[in-house]
């Protein structure tokens, strides 16, 4: 914003007396001033105060707020409200105690901050500030702490123990390691300690849990505005017990009532006398509410308080006690709730006195509730808006230059600024043109960059302001880039835990039982043990974890085990070579074909192309961008296109696939959208109809909620080439259309279409770009494989400005459904019931009908006819439901933005892959949704449920059960990806296998020289092995077993040993025992060496064959090593090699130097070779 505009208003006598009133104390009223005048009110005011805080009556006008600030300065927050429910909750995500907990630290801590508040936000009560100030922790380099304190402290700060943290919240201890995740940090941090001592803090990279950089001190502040002291505990225990006794005296009771009450109490009772916390502990604080204070506390004396609107506000505070009463009293009567708990908000009462023991700025109040001592009248209004009519503009600033108005123009980007500076220079008018929005600048019409989203106009001083949204009629979203915790889609799946099924590359699918050491004349190692059929177990010493890979198939299915030594295994290995040997040969082929086929070259992008791009509303994500650029350099090519796009619903494909389209439509070529149902096309089709809106573009949609007469017309319209893009169904494919110039066609989800239609489609794709959508995700290593087949172009970053779904778990209770629905049709949005089971769904529906009698209710399943099911979710789509009660038939493709809950019943009887991809179908909007996943009341649960119910625990931001879903999902994407009968083949012999074998078969048809798989065993008398008082979690030992196995060179085993080192401390002997037989083992490899044994102080060197042992190696090991070397000569050649000392590190340090100088003399020779061939 320019500082002259601030100066300016700053020097105007209405300004001055309201930092005269605030100076003297005095409560004042303004009036006539809009909301984008009370957001630059508020940033002027930061000159004479460092801390405002501005009451809303809504949260959405919070957010607007301080959206608004944050355009002036970026010292703008939102406290947000907690979403609170009164039943006992199993797990739910802790997104929002976070952003609390890190916003109050700022208030206590930041210079100057103006903190936007909806009254719902600080209705509910928080700890004392002196107890908040006192529970962070502070950490130095070089002081003296107690670990065993330091622990139990953050367990009581409400840090969760984790073995690897994986999002914020968490804290892990390694031996005097200790990694934590505060609310306050972007990275986690790692402290290190040296006895008692700190001897670094560094933080660290989530994804690769490695360090990035050295702190002198960090500071961790507490997870939650609400904690309790010990003794406030044991008083939370009286009062509960209390209040429990009383009930039971004093009212009548139903029988169900006092079993709840009685439950309740129990439960209470077992976790807080077990040292548990309780899920959302704000119903305790009730019990005990005198230590407790309010979010105003925090604040310093001195701060301003602006109250927006009072009258608004204490109508919603009457509004949110009145509906908290109506559900308390509800449960009261059931027994589930104690009566002390009716205390949970602050009353109206206290809110007032609150507010009024303090000066304040009313705005816009009509004294209902307030008196104020002074009042003044400032008007601001709206700018006038000019929709793009540069002409209207330039005439208008004249006019106001005229009159001695000052007018700042703020648009968002610096390209934009200058354009509309030139354009405003044909008309005659001058501006000044400014690069940064901060800036002094004296001119009368000053342009800058900036991220304002509406103007205004301050009558009484001439100040306008002007953004996109008046100049050119649209507003840009640029979402704020976010540090994103969540940790990026796996890319190997190394986690194997016992009992996990694994795939041996020689004897097939066994599982997994555990590491077990086992020593051999005195010397200990540790081995994989792997269990087959029949009970028959392998030890595979950890130097060939290679070998070994986690099985990965469906999620649901179990794989067969096969038996050691039969021969069943080679043949399914040898079918699915064969198998996949001949699809990469077909897929070569075709991909040969097109790269012959001339297609048509699209020209570069045009200006209309960038106004079109420029015009999207939010900011790309780099992946769109990657696949922009990918798709465009496709296009421009004279080779016909025929690239997948993959990505999950929602991350974007269909902007990309639009701006492919664009840039088609610009070449005057015809594009044909291609989907698999109706209602996917009617949903492309608005959302093209709208994107499109402003240009000469002609788009139809063809489909059958088109009558006959138009469906004609349209295919007449398609070949005479009036019709620019259509969307369609199946019916794109019919005989009588022939495109007069079709030059893209765009298929979403290929897979979906019957045999018949595909062979259409390839006829119809023969010589035209072709891009296909799809949205499942595949896994990278299946991408990286199937280079030089098929171009793929991957979206693997959801949009940022998603809010988090806040999930719960919990037993289902039909008072809590009847809440979640009820909030949900309240702010006019729609909810999915997913029920899985045909048999009853009816049944279900109408179970809910009872229940909330004034809900629009429809029920939706696949056995239902296609027509059925398609309007019954176009009428869905229309809003004329509030309900849809379904099964998992709705995890597919459809994209409702106005469905923002989701509840789940017998959510335990859902795969994890189901539930994320279910989990996905909401929050697509800017409002916060909900998934509540339920489970049946007091059932015994299976153990696969109840193991299945504990990762959906986990399920909430970042638990491990969110990995494993992503895993399935992207497993099933390769199926749709090869087709079912290459996914029957992967099964048989697990993912890993499969795309190891994929990629050799494509190399080899490539004409690619493969290097052999050559694995070398050594078995030395040297103790190699991770100790466990070294890495106790078996999964993380596993982890870096396989890192160690994988390595190739002297590098790699630097940067192993450096992570080591970083996550687990300094290496004992026995790991660099083991760092160093890796990398012999790598330097073996080179020189096709089978394998490597010690027998006494002799070393035997077995090579593959004899062409392995060239004349001019044996020459040079005569010549050098001519005392310590003999020969045994045979098909398999060894090499004998006499040690000089029995001492671990000895031999290891002399093998290591010999390999090094034999691969030298072998890289050398290989040189001269090539340099004699080149002459």
């Amino acid at each position: 914003m320019n500082r002259v505009l601030f100066e300016q208003f700053q020097r105007t006598e209405k300004y001055k007396k309201i930092c005269d009133n605030y100076t003297n104390g005095k409560s004042q009223l303004i009036q006539g001033i809009n909301d984008e005048g009370l957001a630059y009110l508020a940033c002027n005011l930061l000159n004479i105060s460092n801390k405002i805080l501005i009451l809303t009556s809504s949260d959405a006008k919070s957010r607007k707020y301080e959206e608004s600030i944050r355009a002036y300065t970026e010292n703008s927050e939102r406290i947000q409200p907690k979403e609170f429910i009164l039943y006992n909750v199993d797990a739910l995500s802790k997104d929002v105690d976070y952003k609390r907990a890190n916003l109050l630290d700022n208030i206590l801590n930041k210079q100057k901050n103006i903190v936007t508040a909806s009254i719902n936000s600080i209705i509910t009560r928080v700890m004392p500030k002196d107890r908040f100030k006192e529970s962070i922790i502070e950490l130095k380099y070089g002081r003296n702490y107690d670990l065993n304190e330091l622990r139990s402290n953050l367990v009581t700060l409400k840090y969760e123990r984790v073995d690897a943290i994986e999002g914020v919240g968490q804290f892990s201890v390694r031996g005097g390691i200790i990694d934590i995740f505060s609310p306050s940090q972007a990275n986690p941090c790692r402290v290190e300690f040296f006895d008692d001592e700190i001897d670094s803090i560094r933080l660290i990279d989530l994804k690769t849990q490695r360090s990035i950089k050295n702190l002198k001190s960090v500071r961790i502040i507490p997870c939650s505005d609400v904690l309790f002291k010990k003794e406030e505990i044991k008083n939370i225990l009286s009062e509960v017990e209390k209040d429990y006794s009383e009930r039971q005296n004093k009212a009548k009771l139903s029988k169900e009532a006092q079993r709840n009450l009685k439950n309740l109490y129990n439960s209470y009772q077992d976790k807080l006398m077990g040292g548990m916390s309780i899920e959302n502990s704000d119903l305790l604080v009730p019990f005990i509410r005198e230590s407790f204070t309010n979010i105003l506390d925090y604040f310093e004396d001195d701060f301003i308080l602006i109250v927006d609107e009072p009258e608004k506000i204490f109508e919603e505070v009457k509004i949110l006690n009145e509906s908290f009463n109506l559900k308390f009293s509800e449960l009261f009567e059931k027994g589930e709730v104690f009566s002390n708990q009716s205390n949970v908000y602050l009353s109206n009462d206290e809110l007032l006195s609150e507010i009024s023991k303090r000066p304040f700025i009313s705005i816009n109040g009509k004294e209902k509730i307030f008196r104020a001592e002074d009042s003044s009248h400032m008007l601001f209004k709206e700018a006038p808006s000019y929709y793009g009519k540069i002409e209207d503009l330039s005439k208008e600033l004249n006019r106001l230059k005229y009159k001695g108005y000052k007018v700042d123009i703020i648009l968002s980007s610096y390209e934009g600024c200058r354009k509309l500076y030139n354009l405003l220079n044909d008309y005659e008018c001058t501006a000044t043109l400014s690069k940064d929005a901060d800036t002094a600048e004296s001119g009368q019409v000053v342009i800058a960059p900036g991220d304002l989203k509406k103007g205004f106009e301050y009558y009484d001083n001439k100040i306008l302001v002007l953004t996109e949204n008046e100049v050119l009629g649209t507003i840009r979203h640029k979402s704020k880039k976010t540090k994103k915790h969540k940790g990026s889609v796996i890319s190997v799946f190394t986690d194997l835990k016992v009992g996990d099924y694994v795939v041996h590359e020689h004897h097939g699918i066994g599982q997994y039982v555990g590491i077990e050491k086992i020593e051999v004349q005195n010397i200990q190692k540790d081995y994989l043990c792997i269990k087959y059929k029949a009970e028959d177990k392998l030890y595979v010493p950890v130097d060939q974890m290679s070998l070994i890979q986690k099985y990965i198939g469906a999620d649901s299915e179990k794989p067969k085990l096969n038996k050691m030594g039969s021969s069943d295994w080679i043949k399914t290995k040898e079918r699915t070579k064969a198998a996949i040997e001949n699809m990469a040969g077909e897929l070569i082929k075709l991909y040969a074909e097109r790269k012959v086929v001339k297609g048509y070259a699209f020209l570069r992008d045009t200006e209309w192309q960038k106004e079109f791009e420029y015009k999207f509303p939010f900011e790309e994500t780099d992946d769109q961008l990657r696949c922009i650029k990918e798709i465009k350099r496709d296009m421009e090519r004279s080779v016909c296109m025929d690239r997948l796009l993959c990505g999950d619903v929602g991350f974007g494909k269909t902007e990309v696939a639009m701006r492919a389209a664009f840039k088609a439509v610009m070449d005057s070529k015809q594009v044909a959208i291609l989907v698999p149902t109706t209602i996917l096309a009617q949903q492309h089709y608005a959302n093209i109809v709208d994107r499109f809106r402003g240009y000469p573009i002609k788009i139809e949609m063809l489909s059958r909620f088109r009558t006959t007469y138009q469906q004609n017309k349209i295919i007449d319209d398609l070949n005479r080439g009036l019709v620019d893009i259509v969307v369609g169904t199946h019916k794109l494919l019919s005989k009588d259309l022939k495109f007069k110039d079709l030059g893209l066609l765009i298929i979403d989800e290929e897979q979906r279409f019957g045999v018949r239609h595909k062979e259409l489609i390839k006829q119809l794709k023969s010589n035209i770009d072709v891009l296909t959508l799809s949205a499942t995700p595949i896994p990278r290593t299946l991408h990286m494989s199937m280079i030089g087949v098929r171009d793929m172009s991957i979206i693997s970053e959801p949009p940022g400005d998603r809010l988090p779904i806040q999930t719960y778990v919990i037993e289902y209770n039909e008072g809590l459904i009847k809440d979640a629905i009820e909030k949900e049709i309240n702010r006019k949005g729609q909810v999915y019931y997913v029920h899985n089971r045909v048999v009853d769904i009816d049944h279900t529906a109408s179970k809910l009908r009872k229940l909330l009698p004034e809900a629009r209710i429809a029920v939706a399943h696949g056995q239902m006819s296609e027509r059925h099911l398609e309007n019954i979710m176009v009428e869905f789509v229309n809003k004329e439901y509030d309900i849809l009660v379904c099964t998992t038939i709705i995890e597919t493709g459809m994209d409702i933005p106005n469905v923002n809950t989701l509840i789940i019943d017998n959510a335990d009887h859902l795969g994890l892959s189901q539930l994320y991809q279910l989990r996905g179908r909401i929050g697509r909007s800017n409002k916060v949704s909900f998934a509540y996943l339920t489970y049946e009341k007091d059932k015994m649960l299976s153990e696969v449920a109840d193991k299945r119910l504990k990762a959906i625990k986990e399920f909430t931001e970042f638990g491990s059960g969110f990995k494993i879903a992503m895993r399935d999902l992207e497993i099933r994407g390769c199926g749709n990806i090869l087709g079912a009968e290459q996914h029957g083949h992967m099964l048989a012999i697990g993912y890993d296998l499969y795309v190891k074998f994929l990629e050799r078969a494509v190399k080899e048809l490539q004409g690619k020289i493969l290097e052999e798989d050559i694995e070398t065993s050594v078995d030395l008398n040297v103790d190699g092995y991770i100790p466990s008082s070294f890495i106790e979690n078996e999964e993380q030992k596993i982890e870096i077993y396989k890192k160690i196995a994988a390595a190739d060179n002297k590098d790699d085993i630097f940067d192993i040993t450096e992570e080591i080192i970083d996550r687990f401390g300094n290496t004992p002997k026995q790991v660099e025992n083991l760092l160093k037989i890796s990398y012999i083992k790598s330097l073996s490899k080179k020189l096709h060496v089978k394998s490597i044994t010690q027998a006494g102080n002799t070393v035997n060197i077995e090579m593959y064959s004899a062409s392995d042992l060239s004349q001019d190696i044996i020459e040079f090991l005569m010549k050098n090593y001519y005392s310590k070397i003999s020969f045994v000569g045979t098909s398999e050649p060894i090499i004998k090699y006499k040690l000089e000392s029995l001492e671990q590190m000895r031999i290891l340090m002399e093998l290591e130097e010999f390999f090094e100088i034999l691969n030298n003399f072998k890289a050398g020779n290989a040189a001269m070779e090539e340099k004699h061939e080149q002459i």
